[in-house]
């Protein structure tokens, strides 16, 4: 095969997995799993197996939090119609706010005042809601950050924004962050849920977090607690986080005086409901059909889900190598996030950083691999990803780029976007993970 002959085919290839992450966005939207799974008609709210009669409560209160919290609360009313009310709280500020919403544009990745002014509205509106009423919340990724209060008055919002820079940037998985925020809150480990009882409640769950841990999402508001205290002193120990934590939040830690969060024998979770309307199942599923449908082989493996990136690269290059000695041409599929320590602020995210780790290995070879989220951001850059192949180290050479320093410095976006490799779709006002995307030929 030609020079000329090889770069059109990695250009298609390039052009293939970004098609693949295309479709994917569109068949896991928001819309799309509301009229698969929550519907309404004549007043007769169906949520997955679950039937709600609107008509039969004193009032139907609508709480949507998330990166997802608009897009949500919108699809719900073009099921249910305009009666309904309530409060939005997002990262984002949608092109138009619905009629009987309430709107709170919290912080992400960390909290804001805003974020705060949401919690403390939010709290006062579930405490006025009797037994007659029934509460709809709507979770989705980002809400750990977009609605927060800190579980004691001696924890400033500046406490509270280093306590979760020393999180993100510790290394720990999402679950182990999660756990410690829960337990660090008044809204999260199922603590809206207690201010919302005596309330028939009902959650609806677009879920950026593992599928088979549920109460990890937004850091769990609604959903009894699987984590404890002693879990948050074990993962502060773990991760050397005390001595990183502001005066305020390390001594809670010292002291040991960490108030438990309410757990499944809890009087609020009695008329509590949960179901998950997407997942990062979802998004493997929707890749896997676009793929076969496009003539790939697909072979699915989530193994790497919270693995290190460089960890996680390693591994799934050396598999798509395997598996292409019997298959050809051949999507290998890979759900979940890959975490990141970072240690220099450059622009970029995990998806970049996996991105620039693949180009490195892959030189030569006739792969190519996207990593990117499915909420359209990477990190701190504008991009959701990016998408690598064999000739990737080439072309950044030619053009004067230097792929190893942009890793080393966390700056792959400058790199990818230099090449046209970034993937920017925007905000997608969706959060189902991230996807990875690797192709053999």
């Amino acid at each position: 095969m030609s020079e000329p002959e090889k770069e059109a085919k990695f250009c298609e290839m390039r052009a293939s997995a970004r098609a693949i992450f295309r479709i994917v966005l569109e068949e896991a939207s928001i819309a799309r799993g509301f009229a698969r799974h929550a519907q309404c008609e004549r007043g007769i709210l169906r949520v997955c197996e679950d039937l709600y009669d609107l008509h039969s409560y004193s009032r139907v209160l609508v709480i949507s939090v998330g990166k997802a919290g608009h897009t949500m609360a919108a699809a719900l009313r073009e099921q249910v119609g305009g009666s309904l009310e309530g409060m939005v709280a997002s990262s984002v500020d949608p092109a138009e706010q619905l009629r009987g919403f309430r709107y709170f544009r919290g912080g992400h990745p960390t909290p804001n005042a805003e974020s705060i002014r949401a919690a403390t509205a939010v709290l006062r509106a579930l405490d006025a809601q009797p037994a007659s009423a029934l509460v709809i919340f709507m979770i989705s990724g980002g809400g750990s950050s977009i609605l927060e209060k800190p579980i004691d008055d001696e924890i400033s919002l500046d406490d509270l924004i280093a306590t979760y820079r020393a999180l993100v940037h510790s290394g720990a998985p999402i679950a182990e962050i999660n756990a410690v925020r829960k337990h660090l809150s008044g809204v999260k480990g199922g603590r809206l849920a207690q201010a919302a009882y005596p309330a028939q409640q009902v959650s609806l769950l677009v879920t950026d977090v593992p599928d088979n841990a549920p109460d990890a999402l937004a850091s769990g508001p609604t959903m009894p607690d699987s984590t404890s205290v002693e879990d948050c002193y074990r993962i502060a120990e773990k991760y050397d986080l005390v001595k990183q934590f502001p005066q305020s939040v390390g001594e809670l830690f010292e002291g040991h005086a960490i108030e438990e969060t309410p757990k499944s024998s809890d009087p609020a979770f009695v008329r509590a409901r949960w179901w998950t309307l997407l997942s990062n199942h979802t998004v493997v599923d929707e890749a896997g059909t676009a793929a076969e449908r496009a003539g790939f082989f697909v072979h699915v493996d989530n193994s790497c889900d919270d693995w290190d990136y460089a960890r996680a690269a390693e591994y799934l290059v050396g598999r798509v190598r395997e598996l292409r000695k019997q298959f050809s041409p051949l999507c290998l599929i890979s759900g979940g996030e890959v975490t990141v320590k970072v240690t220099n602020g450059g622009v970029g995210g995990r998806n970049q950083q996996f991105a620039l780790a693949c180009a490195e290995k892959i030189a030569g070879e006739n792969l190519a691999v996207l990593s990117a989220g499915t909420d359209g951001v990477d990190g701190n850059s504008p991009a959701a990803g990016a998408v690598v192949d064999g000739s990737t180290l080439q072309r950044a050479q030619e053009r004067g780029l230097d792929l190893r320093n942009a890793r080393e410095r966390f700056d792959g976006f400058p790199f990818f976007s230099a090449l046209g490799d970034a993937i920017e779709t925007g905000p997608t006002g969706n959060n189902l993970r991230d996807l990875r995307i690797l192709l053999a030929w």
